[in-house]
């Protein structure tokens, strides 16, 4: 039993590090207390303060001012040594926590959206800007809504650090949340590279199983340069990133419903929807139920490594305010 106690302070004291870590400014009890409840875990202010201490004893954190912690070198050192178990399957963890955090309201256009964040380089911005046009153009993306932020600036839960850029892309999981809040289950199965032929999707020549990893596949295949992101919006030929789910084939009629309402709010990025049962690109599908497709929402950042152009990328980092992003076109004149 005191193994298992053990463990459990470990694992709310990682997760208190990784707070600290994503934050450029010190933070308080009380500010961590509220986002460890973003990640389900409900501590009080005062067991914040009592995990802060024994990290304090171990130099994972150090105080600053009255209240305020930074992470230290050596707290991030542990941070990265994590146990394995807790890494595996984190990325469906991350998936579950934006779907449940988004609330659109597709008739009112207000409420959160779930976002990746990718941070360049202030000198390699616009030629990324430059790289990602065509991509937004021909729709290679979940949206064409983005929001752009400066050092010092936030983008959701992160604040861009000294030097970079922040690029705000819409995340698939939208589409997650959206059906959720409508009553419809959906199993994110993985996410992978996508051949195109002739501007129609072909077959999965890659995929990684969200279940199995504790990065988004996207990340995985960016930093490989394993995408033809822009050789598939000049030609309608190539590979590109792209995301496989299934709901429960009874679901469809809401789920084209809940699709055609996003699509008129600038949101949504489905490539196919199957038919009951039956195979999506090569991809089996569960008995009763409908395999459907999606567009990364990093493939306009992909297409921006392609061209040499790399970015620190955060993969379903955190949720926005659906009126804070504006069209690319727009951000970018």
């Amino acid at each position: 039993m005191i193994g298992v106690e053990t463990q459990e302070v470990e694992r709310k004291g990682r997760l208190i590090l990784k707070i600290l870590n994503d934050s450029q400014e010190p933070l308080g009890a009380r500010v961590i207390a509220r986002r460890l409840k973003d990640h389900g875990v409900y501590l009080g202010e005062r067991a914040v303060r009592y995990h802060l201490k024994l990290m304090d004893e171990r130099g994972l954190t150090r105080l600053v001012g009255r209240d305020g912690r930074l992470i230290t070198e050596l707290g991030v050192e542990e941070l990265g040594n994590a146990l394995v178990r807790d890494k595996v399957g984190f990325a469906i963890t991350r998936i579950e926590l934006l779907a449940f955090r988004t609330d659109f309201d597709w008739e009112k256009r207000t409420g959160t959206i779930p976002v990746n964040v990718s941070l360049f380089p202030k000198n390699k911005f616009e030629k990324a800007v430059q790289v990602m046009k065509p991509v937004f153009a021909a729709g290679i993306c979940v949206s064409d809504l983005v929001a752009v932020s400066h050092e010092g600036e936030q983008l959701g839960d992160l604040i861009v650090p000294a030097g970079k850029i922040g690029l705000a892309t819409v995340c698939s999981i939208v589409m997650n949340g959206t059906l959720l809040k409508a009553g419809v289950p959906m199993d994110s199965r993985f996410g992978g590279i996508l051949q195109i032929r002739n501007h129609e999707p072909f077959r999965f020549v890659e995929l990684i199983h969200y279940g199995g990893s504790s990065l988004d596949p996207s990340e995985v295949f960016i930093r490989a340069r394993m995408t033809s992101v822009r050789e598939t919006a000049r030609t309608g030929n190539g590979k590109m990133l792209a995301n496989f789910r299934e709901i429960p084939a009874l679901c469809r009629p809401i789920a084209e419903n809940v699709v055609a309402k996003l699509k008129e709010a600038g949101l949504g990025g489905l490539m196919v929807m199957g038919n009951t049962s039956e195979p999506v690109c090569e991809i089996p599908v569960e008995v009763n139920r409908i395999g459907m497709i999606f567009t990364g929402g990093l493939n306009p950042v992909a297409a921006a490594e392609e061209a040499g152009i790399e970015a620190e990328n955060y993969a379903m980092s955190t949720v926005m305010e659906y009126q804070k992003l504006k069209k690319f076109q727009e951000v970018m004149n």
